[in-house]
């Protein structure tokens, strides 16, 4: 049973709402070298499309911050307007003073409290991105990460912890320099005159029951949105169960506010995985819903055809595919089940779950897959057309279901 949504403050990044009652934001980050502002606003659009509703990049040079308002002509050019989030480490302060222009086509501004100096000058380049926060009116995510936690921090720390009489583990030190670096920092932003409600916080670690931890206590210290995300998830179906342990712990204990899905892309491959992995993760969760799912079985010696594993395949495919022209089309068409069975066992009763199912015959039984639309048998699919056929039938139910167009 899930527990209540943590209450918390509401942020508008651009047009889009985190934390309050908002619903759960996916956001995504570009891997293209920013100063390439094709690239790069060829792949925020393809993130964009494929469901993330912030983008964030990175701006770590001046040739990168020179293309940022490129980049924003660019995807308003496409009809793209989803908000981008500037990554900052280490000269941020620099670059938004010297590129004005970049200052104010971003939505946001990610800040590392680790990486924006060290002694006198960290709070000095601190307060700079701060004030110039509050002059263009922006949010900020204070991200605090494992692997870049401010050292200074983290050294007055264990030295504190190494007088008490029962000092604790160095690792529930870290934890904590974590968190209070999350919190002073922000304490530190509102007294420089940003708005609480410009403020975002994240607390990222790459190990799933740290992160668990972590986000728990800073949960409870705090009414900031929280950003959740498992750092460095990793490759494969390794980042995948590793996040979605990780994140459906939290997000089923009420705490986050906006999710990303850390994955390392195989080489060449799509960056919009991870876009579909936290989609996933939310609605199968039940949080929101993004694009029809799709029940299949997972096949056994009833099943020794490979024909209904294909056929689940492509029609989760191609339903996704068909999304960016069906979101605004039809309405409601995101919450649509389809179920594709391979054999008569618990085919038939899944397929009267779903909206659209179908039940394939499975091995050595006759050629013959019934189809059921909102619980009733309406046709026998046989031959060489199944494929195509059952597309069809999807195809129809969408326009006669959902087809009142906004």
């Amino acid at each position: 049973m899930k527990s209540e949504r943590r209450r918390s403050r509401k942020v508008w990044v651009g047009d889009v709402a985190v934390g309050g009652d908002a619903p759960i934001v996916v956001q995504s980050m570009t891997n293209t070298d920013t100063a390439d502002a094709e690239a790069t606003a060829r792949q925020v659009y393809e993130l964009a499309r494929a469901g993330s509703e912030l983008v964030r990049i990175t701006v770590n040079t001046a040739e990168a911050a020179s293309q940022v308002a490129k980049i924003r002509e660019m995807l308003d050019r496409m009809g793209c307007s989803v908000p981008i989030v500037g990554d900052f480490h280490f000269n941020g302060h620099k670059l938004l003073s010297q590129y004005p222009e970049c200052a104010e086509a971003l939505a946001k501004y990610r800040i590392n409290p680790g990486n924006v100096g060290a002694g006198k000058k960290r709070d000095e380049q601190f307060a700079a991105m701060i004030e110039t926060a509050c002059r263009y009116d922006k949010p900020v995510r204070i991200g605090v990460n494992w692997g870049s936690l401010d050292p200074d921090l983290l050294a007055r720390m264990m030295d504190d912890n190494a007088k008490r009489e029962k000092p604790l583990e160095a690792g529930e030190i870290q934890k904590e320099a974590l968190i209070v670096s999350a919190l002073s920092s922000a304490a530190r932003a509102v007294e420089l005159g940003l708005s609480p409600d410009k403020i975002v916080l994240s607390c990222k670690v790459s190990d799933v029951q740290d992160l668990i931890e972590v986000y728990t206590d800073l949960a409870s210290r705090c009414d900031y949105p929280l950003h959740l995300g498992l750092t460095e998830a990793g490759m494969g179906s390794k980042g995948i169960v590793a996040s979605t342990a990780a994140l459906a712990v939290l997000l089923q204990a009420g705490i986050g506010d906006t999710i990303r899905v850390s994955l390392t892309p195989e080489p060449g491959g799509d960056r919009t995985k991870e876009v579909v992995v936290a989609q996933e993760i939310l609605q199968t969760m039940g949080f929101r819903s993004f694009s029809p799912l799709v029940t299949a079985c997972p096949g056994c010696g009833r099943t020794t055809s490979v024909f209904f594993q294909e056929l689940a395949s492509d029609i989760q495919d191609y339903l996704r595919s068909q999304m960016p022209v069906w979101r605004n089309r039809y309405p409601g068409v995101e919450n649509m089940s389809v179920a594709v069975m391979g054999c008569v066992v618990n085919g038939p009763g899944e397929s009267k779950l779903a909206n659209v199912g179908i039940s394939l015959p499975g091995s050595g039984e006759n050629p013959a897959a019934p189809v059921y639309v909102d619980g009733v048998k309406t046709v026998t699919l046989k031959g060489d057309r199944i494929a195509q056929e059952f597309q069809l039938i999807i195809d129809d139910y969408v326009r006669t279901r959902y087809g009142n167009e906004r």
